[in-house]
């Protein structure tokens, strides 16, 4: 990536400047601070303006890290591009994660200003030593003694026009926080460069063109509309629990808001896509949805795409909050080859993105500084999914150790991220997801992988989802098959189906070994997109199970 002056707000401007009165934001969720439900280009343009100028006699200075606390809405819109403009670096995490790991985080990240709601700032009162670095205050609402701005009043004096930060495209922009579902939550840090990139893959490759309406549920990916010149529409949802969402609401906003574009994670889809069955409704302006957070099951992906009109597409891309799009691929390709997928082979995740590359290389967990030619694997073989292209982060902020653990020098002397996904790819250059490789089961056997393993038993009618976890020491674990049913299951029943599911297990030489079924109700899940699975919590509780039930 050319380091080049530029910065991402930029592309509001000029979003502006060709449709000044076209909506950029709308709220269903409730007003701003100045008690708007929507902004146009030109207010949000205006607003962010004022927003990074009123901050211009602060102690802020250009490259400064700010902890944005602020809720899906206008006033996120305005505090993150005004941030931007100001050359300021957002940081922002998933307040569902709970207190504790969100303070963490916020402690890691070293900010000197905080933009939030009340709630943050009494807080950083209560809890000072996470908040150590703080310097500057701006505040959603009344203040309440601790000094600093507040946005309705920065937004409605008048400020001398600031101009745009002169950053490089190399230079920081955001850090975002990883979810921490397999794992500690770690800081991406973000370029402006990097942020061009994706839009320019959200245009050109996933077909999201100026002029759309995006029913965005997933705050962050809201914020590429607005620098697409497309109206970002924030539902009427907590945005902390997507997989609790109400199918009615949405539906009704996607109607109501003529969207062209749906981004939502398999979970929140799933319930719209039952509600659309059981009140056959269609969505017939959809043109794209996109399902990203975690991969689709095949059923799903159907079932998503009959509620859609022929010119409507189901696109889910393949990437990683460090990494984020690398691939896609569309329902009609999922069902093509879902017949592998049932079997045990992964699942197909697409065909790299212009600009990227994708290869496979050994297994290995300790650091990899470089590999060459002969570390890569043929097409075929299993391993670790790695990845190089503009949209690839570099390091993850002040975490060396994690940075040298995921990144590496290919042979073309260029970084490339070690994805931390087992897969493979095809020979047709498809790549294929297999599992987290954090999550993989070592036996006496062989090795095990989730995904894989789990898309078999995914097939019976009684199985809603499984896991896969490992009880035991690396090299001699125990693989137990966690289901959650699709309806609650007498005792008898649950012996029935245990009984189907290993008969099935037996007819795949993957699953032939797995003969322990344990039931639970439902599943913990990742707090970002209610769509990954904590494999790692249920594999504690798998260990306990077992332990009371006198088994090894």
């Amino acid at each position: 990536m050319t380091d080049a002056p530029f910065n991402i707000a930029s592309l509001l401007a000029e979003a502006a400047g060709r449709h000044p009165d076209r909506r950029a934001v709308v709220s269903r969720r409730g007003p701003d601070c100045l008690g708007r439900a929507s902004l146009t280009f030109a207010q949000l343009e205006e607003d962010s303006g004022r927003f990074s100028s009123a901050l211009a006699d602060s102690c802020l200075e250009p490259g400064d890290r700010v902890m944005v606390m602020v809720p899906p809405g206008l006033d996120f819109f305005v505090v993150v591009f005004g941030l931007f403009k100001a050359g300021l670096v957002p940081v922002m995490v998933d307040p569902g994660m709970g207190l504790k790991r969100m303070l963490l985080c916020l402690s890691e990240g070293r900010p000197k200003g905080l933009a939030g709601v009340r709630l943050a700032h009494l807080t950083s009162l209560c809890l000072p030593r996470f908040f150590r670095t703080l310097k500057h205050r701006v505040t959603l609402g009344r203040r309440l003694g601790w000094g600093g701005q507040n946005l309705a009043a920065m937004l409605t004096s008048p400020s001398p026009p600031r101009p745009l930060a002169a950053v490089q495209a190399n230079d920081p922009a955001a850090v975002l926080f990883t979810s921490g579902a397999t794992g500690p939550a770690k800081g991406a840090v973000y370029t402006h460069g990097m942020f061009r990139a994706q839009i320019e893959l959200l245009r050109d490759s996933l077909g999201l063109a100026e002029g759309g309406v995006d029913m965005a549920t997933f705050p962050l990916f809201a914020l590429f509309s607005a620098a697409l010149g497309r109206t970002a529409i924030i539902p009427d949802m907590n945005p902390v629990k997507p997989g609790q969402a109400d199918p009615r609401r949405l539906a009704a906003a996607i109607d109501e808001e003529k969207a062209t574009s749906l981004f939502a994670s398999p979970t929140l889809l799933a319930r719209l896509a039952a509600h659309a069955k059981e009140h056959r409704l269609t969505f017939g302006g959809l043109r794209q949805v996109i399902s990203a957070g975690a991969p689709i099951q095949p059923q799903l992906a159907a079932a998503v795409a009959e509620t859609l009109s022929p010119e409507g597409r189901l696109l889910t891309p393949y990437g990683a909050t460090e990494a984020m799009p690398l691939t896609c691929i569309d329902a009609k390709e999922i069902a093509e080859v879902r017949g592998m997928t049932e079997q045990g082979f992964g699942m197909c995740v697409g065909r790299p993105l212009p600009g990227h590359q994708l290869t496979v290389v050994g297994l290995t967990d300790e650091p990899l500084k470089s590999f060459g030619p002969k570390q890569i694997l043929p097409a075929g073989e299993l391993g670790e999914l790695t990845a190089c292209g503009p949209v690839v982060a570099r390091e993850y902020f002040d975490k060396p150790q994690q940075t040298e653990l995921t990144m590496t020098v290919g042979p073309d002397a260029a970084p490339w991220r070690r994805m931390g996904d087992v897969g493979w790819l095809d020979a047709q250059g498809r790549a294929w997801f297999c599992g987290r490789k954090s999550q993989r089961v070592t036996t006496a056997q062989g090795t095990l992988f989730t995904v894989s393993c789990e898309s078999l038993f995914n097939n019976h009618p009684l199985v809603r989802r499984s896991a896969l976890v490992g009880v035991g020491p690396k090299g001699a674990q125990q693989p137990v098959m966690i289901v959650e049913p699709v309806k609650r299951l007498s005792r008898s029943a649950w012996a029935a189906l245990v009984e189907e599911l290993k008969a099935l297990g037996r007819t795949n030489p993957r699953t032939r070994h797995i003969a322990l079924f344990l039931k639970r109700r439902s599943f913990p899940t990742d707090v970002r997109h209610n769509a990954k699975i904590g494999r790692e919590k249920l594999a504690v509780w798998a260990s306990a199970k077992l332990q009371a039930a006198g088994l090894p």
